[in-house]
């Protein structure tokens, strides 16, 4: 089987890990940092990274499109280093493209986001060039799964752009 990636951050990843895990087509989440300064970033050290998160994914169940569909859907990407109580440019709404096929998508898929009006200003999501992503330490990993109780601010708002 064929297996794509993709890397997304919108606010804490706990709350994005818990809701794409289950999603068709996803066959792996992993939260972790990316976008940043530093090698080897930590939760207590990671200036300039998002907190973000590796989707996994079987295109031939899902697509890039379709993932980017339900981040839209699940945090809100007109806030700029925000989501929630969260603030800071750990916290921001975040792309990061692997190649110019990305970058299209993404684009299209921000139009049809902006041009729903179901938001009250327009996306503020930063496209950004793939770097390292690096894993978050194991206490962070399914984070929610262990702690059911756990604090996130992201839930699905509204139905499907796409």
């Amino acid at each position: 089987m064929i297996t794509k990636k993709a890397y997304v951050a919108g606010g804490c990843f706990w709350g994005m890990e818990a809701l794409f895990r289950v999603r068709p087509g996803i066959l792996d989440t992993e939260v972790g940092y990316i976008g940043g300064v530093n090698d080897n970033p930590t939760y207590r050290n990671h200036p300039g990274h998002a907190e973000g998160i590796e989707i996994t994914y079987n295109p031939d169940e899902t697509s890039f499109k379709h993932i980017l569909d339900y981040f839209f859907r699940i945090h809100n990407p007109t806030t700029i280093d925000r989501q929630g109580n969260d603030i800071g440019s750990s916290y921001r709404s975040a792309i990061f493209l692997q190649d110019e096929e990305e970058k299209t998508i993404v684009q299209d898929i921000i139009k049809i986001v902006n041009d729903s009006g179901r938001w009250e200003a327009e996306v503020a999501t930063t496209l950004e060039p793939y770097t390292t992503f690096w894993a978050a330490e194991p206490e962070h990993q399914d984070y929610l799964v262990k702690n059911p109780n756990g604090y996130t601010c992201h839930f699905e708002r509204f139905g499907t752009f796409v």
